[in-house]
């Protein structure tokens, strides 16, 4: 018998008019359409294809049903190509007319794909600025969400998860040729990686080359990083949620410190932390079944009700 993930795994599709904005987003689905829904939200600049597919056929074999999407401006979802560039500096000092859209813009769309979908509440995982956007779509559509897994994130308050791009000083920017490209991005991910596991980097480079090839946007992941800025500080808002909550962060990141975290779990009431001693800012294989293992044991504890 073939893993679940192979039988019910589904082509990669399209949802078309989606959300208040009227785009398109592009998703994928993974097992049986009865099971609980988990959808996956990734962070800024990153695709759906960001979460491994391994990743993806381990919820599946705890029972789950797995949903990944391309937000707006990355992949094959819709780009805001015409938009103007990015300013953080003026945004850092209060103008704020570059920016696009907030996070409330990208929960809008998450919530337009559910009802794309005919999913009426869905168990929401979150990684980096998909954190934050789960965080928001908890916040602004409360009985849209069974759970909210806040991963790798933080709440928005100044001063805590704040990331270290010291390290990243002499990287430069994405390259525009595909090989370079790829070599770029694998020492991008490598130096954000878990120092208490191994980093896979053919695996890295095989993704890498997936991305460029669907659509990589270096302004959308400005764009996006933008919106973050644009929405400012959750803290009091993330105080009012009613929903189970599970908080996962490693110990050794240094694109979003782990205070984000520790702040996201002190503001949401009842939330459970956990911290990952060895983990970055990705999703080391030997990481999964520890934190599939938390993941399910949410969504089947409120699934049980």
């Amino acid at each position: 018998m073939p893993p679940a993930a192979t039988v019910f795994a589904m082509a990669e599709m399209k949802a078309r008019n989606v959300g208040p904005s009227g785009i398109e987003i592009a998703y994928g689905r993974f097992g049986p359409p009865d099971a609980p829904p988990v959808l996956l939200i990734m962070g800024a600049g990153a695709q759906m294809i960001n979460w491994p597919e391994g990743f993806c056929e381990a919820l599946v074999d705890c029972g789950l049903q797995v949903i990944r999407f391309d937000t707006r401006d990355s992949g094959q979802s819709t780009h805001f190509r015409d938009a103007p560039v990015p300013d953080f500096p003026a945004a850092l000092a209060g103008d704020l007319s570059t920016a696009s859209y907030s996070l409330s813009d990208l929960a809008a769309d998450t919530v337009g794909l559910l009802d794309a979908l005919g999913l009426a509440g869905v168990h929401l995982v979150g990684s980096s600025m998909g954190g934050m956007i789960a965080q928001m779509v908890a916040i602004e559509y409360p009985d849209r969400v069974r759970s909210l897994t806040s991963m790798m994130s933080t709440t928005g308050e100044p001063g805590v998860g704040e990331a270290d791009f010291s390290v990243f000083a002499e990287l430069g920017g994405p390259p525009q040729d595909r090989e370079a490209f790829v070599e770029w991005q694998v020492r991008a991910l490598g130096l954000a990686a878990s120092p208490g596991f191994a980093f896979d980097a053919a695996a890295a480079a095989d993704r890498a080359g997936r991305v460029f090839d669907r659509g990589y946007d270096a302004l959308g992941m400005q764009r996006q990083g933008l919106a973050v800025v644009a929405t400012g500080d959750r803290t009091e808002r993330l105080r009012s949620l009613r929903v189970p909550t599970l908080v996962v962060h490693g110990a050794s990141d240094i694109l979003c410190d782990v205070s984000g975290s520790r702040a996201t779990a002190a503001a949401v009431p009842g939330a459970e932390l956990v911290i990952l001693e060895g983990m970055g800012h990705n999703l080391p294989q030997d990481v999964w079944p520890e934190l599939v293992g938390h993941i399910a044991t949410l969504v089947h504890r409120v699934e049980g009700g």
